[in-house]
Order: structure tokens, then C-alpha cells, then sequence
């Protein structure tokens, strides 16, 4: 089930064979023990695009690996019996998913009790057959709204969503950033005009200052380059790391609150 339990939520994304599907497991359970609401557990792909070098990176190593969606959706699914309340979104291109088709995706997804999917590629305007199958199984269509989005592209973003919308901060791949993108504010003020989901910021979001800065306006964060940069530094080890990570995220914003 995707819902926040914290202000802000924790979307946590991590690239699903880096370095190994035993280890992503490892450390998606971290995540979730240390305070993260949702987790996206992200399918390897050979050309990327929306991603930016840390992530493309640790593709490139799940790839070497072999890994595929549907080994994906399996870790997803011993995820979910582990932790059964937490929520669960796979992070793809659309490729993989044609590979298996939009309906045999909907029903792995569903039989694993993955929440659903954010598939970055595919537009709202083509979307309407795959809206339709995850629909009639109860699955989560999260759609990126962008900065660039017209009001109306906006609204059509927000109507074929479920579970939240995903606003990105700032045009381009994602990465750490030294800064948030100023138009971030902005962006979640307009996608709110046509939805009452949840909005979470993502792409560039890396530390806890970031983090907390998004709490002022909007649902949730969704940080993904700072773990997996995690993961590429400590590999097999990175259990641990990321847990801290995400602990020092949650006792600053139990800080911030009680200062305010």
C-alpha cells in the first residue's frame, strides 16, 4: 500500500542487481527498517536516458549481471512478504515491459503484491491501454509531471496517477545537486490544483537539508543517486550504509520539528 506515514514521506529508489539481487533485497529491507515509506525498486536498462552517471552505472553493473524485470518483480515479491505493509513501485522503461506485455506486467505485478509501477518513457498521452490493465488490478499509475508540463498536460498527469505523482524538480537526469531547483515549489503548487495525491519531488534530492527543504511543500522526497552512490561505494556491504543513511534523514527532520 503506498502511504506516507512521515512529513515528509521517503520514496527510496535503488537499481534492483547492484551489486546483486540478493543484496538489493538486503538493502531495500534496510531502507525500509530505517524510516522509508516506498520503495522503487529499479529495472536495469541499456540506454537510460532520464538517469544520470551514478545510476547509469550501477545499470551497466546489473546488466553484466543479467538481470531482468522479472527477476525484479521477484525480489519485489520476497520484499513484500518481509515487509508487508510497506510500498512497492517498480522504476522502469517502458522496453521491458513490452517484452512481457502490458498485461502479463499487470498480472506478475499483482500476483507479487508490488503496488505498481512507474514506467519514466512512457507519456500519458499513449498510456491509455496500460492505464487501463493496471487499473482493472488495482495497481498504481505514478507519472512523472515536469516543470515544463502545461497546465493541461498537468491535469491529464494528475487524472492518470494513482498512488502519487511523481514531481521532478528540475528538467534534465537525475544526480545529486548542491541545490534544489527553485521551480520545485512551484511545480507541486500547480500538479495540487488537479489532485489530491500525495506529490513527491524527486531528481536531485541527496542529504538531509534537501530533504527537509521539500517537507515545507510537498508530500515526499524520492532519493535515489545518493543511495545507490552508497551502494557502488560499499557494494554487498551496503546494507548497513544506506540504514544510516536514511536514520540521519529521519533524526533531523524529528529535530526540525521540534525546534518548530
Amino acid at each position: 500500500m503506498i502511504a506516507f506515514a512521515h512529513k515528509p514521506g521517503l520514496v527510496a529508489y535503488l537499481t534492483c542487481g547492484d551489486p546483486d539481487l540478493q543484496s538489493s533485497r538486503e538493502i531495500a529491507l534496510a531502507l525500509i527498517d530505517a524510516g522509508a515509506d516506498v520503495i522503487e525498486l529499479g529495472v536495469p536498462f541499456s540506454d537510460p536516458v532520464a538517469d544520470g552517471p551514478v545510476i547509469q552505472r550501477a545499470s551497466e553493473r546489473a546488466l553484466r549481471a543479467e538481470v531482468s524485470l522479472t527477476q525484479v518483480i521477484g525480489v519485489g515479491a520476497e520484499i513484500r512478504k518481509a515487509r508487508p505493509k510497506t510500498g512497492l513501485i517498480i522504476f522502469t522503461y517502458i522496453n521491458p515491459v513490452l517484452r512481457l506485455g502490458l498485461d502479463g506486467f499487470a498480472k506478475r505485478l499483482a500476483d507479487a503484491g508490488i503496488d505498481g509501477a512507474l514506467v519514466t518513457d512512457l507519456i500519458v498521452e499513449e498510456a491509455g491501454e496500460y492505464i487501463s490493465l493496471m487499473r482493472s488490478r488495482e495497481l498504481a499509475t505514478v507519472f512523472l509531471a515536469a516543470p515544463t508540463s502545461t497546465d493541461d498536460r498537468l491535469r491529464r498527469i494528475a487524472e492518470a496517477s494513482r498512488g502519487f505523482v511523481y514531481a521532478v524538480s528540475r528538467t534534465g537526469i537525475t544526480g545529486e545537486q548542491k541545490q534544489l531547483a527553485g521551480d520545485a515549489a512551484e511545480l507541486v503548487r500547480r500538479v495540487r490544483r488537479f489532485t489530491s495525491l500525495p506529490v513527491a519531488v524527486g531528481f536531485g534530492v541527496s542529504n538531509a537539508e534537501q530533504f527537509q527543504a521539500v517537507g515545507e511543500f510537498a508530500d515526499a522526497a524520492v532519493i535515489g543517486s545518493a543511495i545507490v552512490a552508497l551502494v557502488e561505494k560499499d557494494g554487498r556491504n551496503a546494507a548497513k550504509a544506506v540504514e544510516e543513511f536514511v536514520r540521519a534523514l529521519r533524526r533531523q527532520q524529528v529535530r526540525a520539528n521540534s525546534i518548530s
